[in-house]
This record gives structure tokens, sequence and C-alpha cells, in this order.
């Protein structure tokens, strides 16, 4: 009979699907095998992690020490030679991150291929249950039945079909399960090499820096010839021309006029923290009641402390109107190297005193996004990130000549002196 051949081709078919299993499976146990053994290489990744970051701490205690001291000569080789060490261990543990996400993408790769494979198997059991119900479908039933004197099997044949129906759904079912989850470790994949061109990038950076501070180091010690008394008056050379700066640059923009129109400025709490880690070591000047506005005060922002290396983040979405480093045109007076940002909700900041600059003039930055990295440029008596705020339109790069450093001119935002506003009004709630 037709339906007694169907079934010994399905038997058949049964069979080799069975030794298809077989063939499959050491091909499944290696999958585990490997995958067992990416994990245990990420795990170790994450011990090696924590560890340098717990040296990290270290280092920054000990930097958080010196700063509290008073400012010598050697305190200050001290804090480079701490500084370098932690921007090595940085280095360090962004390396590690960055052979953890391969190993990452190495294991997500083997569960795609995995998934990959079911789906293609569920398919063709799919195709093989429609071939079998197409072919039932294309007989006569009454026919069959009228023309067969054993019932038994003809009403088995039936309940067959039935069940491969019910096969069917289920098939189906699976199949959008572990599509779905194929999807999701695709876009998950796709995550983790993003998050390693950001590594890449952050290292990259972190190099530099070191660089820079290798460069800090020798160049202090020519200045000073490793001698205190020479740090001592470095230190006051650079005071004094510090505050003649800010005397010169106070008069001229208290003789900017702007009119401030209160309805151009945002509602408190728009901006987002700069630095990940908030810690405030001074705060705004004297302001005006109700307005908050910088008005002859001693500060004309907020510092924030941040080691050198800290990345610094745009606080809003808006596009960088310039950057500069006024230790090129006078040493230790000003900004050192300083990004001025116009923000889509009416505000402006500088970042000063920043180690490296990773953006240029005109480019679109997000909220969050690295604009920079912290330093010790400028004048600063440790490292730190000083935060100005703005009205939008009333803050301009501008170069002007500078009486305290005769000949030469200076390159940094310029503002009137109402148009300050405080930070900590546009900031967290902290």
């Amino acid at each position: 009979m037709k339906l007694y051949y169907d079934y010994k081709r399905l038997y058949k078919l049964i069979i080799i699907l069975f030794l298809g299993i077989l063939v499959v499976f050491p091909i499944i146990f290696s999958y585990a095998q490997t995958v067992g053994e990416l994990n245990s290489k990420i795990n170790q990744k994450n011990v090696d992690i924590d560890k340098l970051e717990q040296e990290i701490k270290q280092y920054q205690a000990q930097i958080d020490d010196l700063g509290k001291q008073k400012n010598s000569l050697n305190g200050s080789i001290k804090q480079l030679d701490l500084t370098k060490k932690k921007l090595v261990a940085d280095i360090a543990v962004t390396q590690n991150k960055i052979d953890k996400t391969n190993l990452k993408i190495k294991e997500l790769s083997l569960q795609i291929n995995d998934k990959e494979s079911v789906i293609s198997n569920n398919l063709n059991a799919l195709s093989l249950d429609i071939k079998k119900i197409n072919e039932f479908d294309q007989n006569d039933a009454v026919e069959t039945i009228l023309s067969e004197n054993n019932f038994t099997v003809i009403w088995n044949d039936i309940d067959n079909m039935a069940t491969l129906s019910n096969s069917i759904r289920v098939e189906t079912a699976k199949l959008r399960e572990v599509k779905s989850i194929l999807e999701s470790t695709r876009k998950e994949t796709t995550d983790a090499k993003n998050e390693l061109l950001v590594l890449k990038s952050k290292l990259a950076d972190q190099k530099k820096i070191v660089e820079q501070n290798t460069k800090d180091k020798n160049k202090l010690l020519a200045q000073t010839k490793n001698s205190e008394a020479n740090y001592q008056k470095l230190l006051m050379d650079r005071l004094a021309k510090k505050d003649a700066f800010e005397k010169e640059l106070r008069n001229y923009e208290s003789q900017l006029k702007y009119i401030l129109d209160p309805s151009s400025l945002p509602s408190a709490g728009v901006l987002s923290w700069p630095v990940d880690n908030v810690y405030i070591t001074q705060y705004f000047g004297k302001t005006e009641a109700g307005k908050r506005l910088y008005a002859n005060g001693t500060h004309n922002g907020v510092d924030f402390r941040a080691s050198i290396g800290t990345p610094i983040k745009a606080m809003a979405d808006g596009v960088v109107a310039g950057t500069g480093d006024t230790d090129v045109q006078c040493n230790g007076v000003s900004f050192g190297r300083f990004i001025l940002i116009k923000y889509e909700n009416g505000l402006a900041s500088t970042f000063g005193h920043l180690s490296l600059i990773k953006v240029s003039t005109g480019e679109k930055v997000y909220r969050g996004q690295i604009v920079g990295y912290s330093g010790n440029t400028g004048y600063s008596t440790g490292p730190h990130l000083h935060v100005s705020i703005y009205a939008k339109d009333a803050v301009e790069l501008k170069t002007l000549p500078s009486k305290s450093c005769p000949g030469r001119v200076l390159t940094q935002p310029i503002s009137p002196i109402n148009a300050y506003l405080d930070p900590m009004y546009y900031l967290p709630h902290l």
C-alpha cells in the first residue's frame, strides 16, 4: 500500500535525522566548550580590571593628600609622578576593557552562528512537515477511504497529519523565539563593537596625556633647575601675572554693554554634570539676589576636583564655538587649554585647564559626549576643571593685547560681566 511505503520512507528519514544529530553533537559540545573558555577569560579580565581600579583609587587618594599640602617643588614632582602612575594604570584598565570586549564579541559571534543554525534546522523541519501535508491534501480523501480495506491505517494517517499541523505551530513559535534572541544578540554585538571604538579612542588619548605629563615634569625641572627657591619665585611671578591679567580682563569686560533678557535663559537644572564624580572645590563668586549673576566677585565659575586625564563631557547639545590654549600666548595666567561651547538651550560654557581637547570649532556636540580631558594648564594650583557659564549670545572668542604679558595677545572667551551666570543654578541639584 502507498501509505505503508510512505511510513517506510518516513522511518528512513527519522534514522537519517538521528544519525545527523550524532554528527552535529560533537560540534555543539565543541561550541559549549569554546563559550566556556571565553567566559573564563572574560571573568579573569574582570578580576584584573577590579584590581587595577583599586590601585587607581590609591593613587588618587595620594594625589588628593598632596593637593592639601603647601605648594612646593618636591610636592609638584611627586604629584606629577603619582599622576603618571595613575595614568599608566588607567591605560592598563582601558586595554583590559578592550581585550574583554573583544572576547565578548567572539562569544556573541558564536551565539549568532548557533542561533542561525537552529533557525536553519527549524526551517528545514517546517518545510518537511508542510510538504507532507501538501502530499496528503493532493489525494482525494473519500477515494482513498473507499479504495482501502485497512481503515485503521487510514485513520492513523489522518491523525498523523493533524499531529504534523500541530508540530508546524510549535516549530513556528520556536522559530519566532530564536529569531528574537538572534536579533537581540546582533544588537548586543553592534553595541560591543561601538564600545570597542570608544575604548580604543580613549586609550590613544590616555597615551597622549602620559606623554604630556612627562613633558610637564621635564619643563618644571628645567625652569627651576631643581631648586625650591627658584620654584617659589616661579609661583610668585605666575601669581602676579595672573592677578594683573584678571584685573585687566575684568576692567575690559565691565565696559562691555549687554542687556540681559531673562526670558532668553532656560529654567534651573537644564545642564548635566561635566564629570562623572562630582566634587566641587570652589563655587561661583558673588551673586546678585535672584539674578545669580557674577558681580565683580572673586570667581567667575565653578571648580571641580578632577585629576589629570578625567573625561570632560558636554553638558547639553550644542556647537563648539572655539578652542585654544592661553599658555601658548602667555603662560600660566588664564584658562590654559579651553573649550567654548554654545548650547541650544540659550547657555554657553567654557571648560578650562584641560590637558587634551577632543573637539574642534564648529563641531556639533551632544549631552554626555567626551569633549576633552582635565588637566593643570593655565593658572592652576592643582589639577581641576573650571566651568564658566554665560548667556549664549553674550560670549565670544576674542583676541586682546595684554599689558600683563607685554607684546603678547590672548585669545579666549570674553563676556560682559552681567552675562556671567551661576553654573550651580543650571546644574542638577546636589
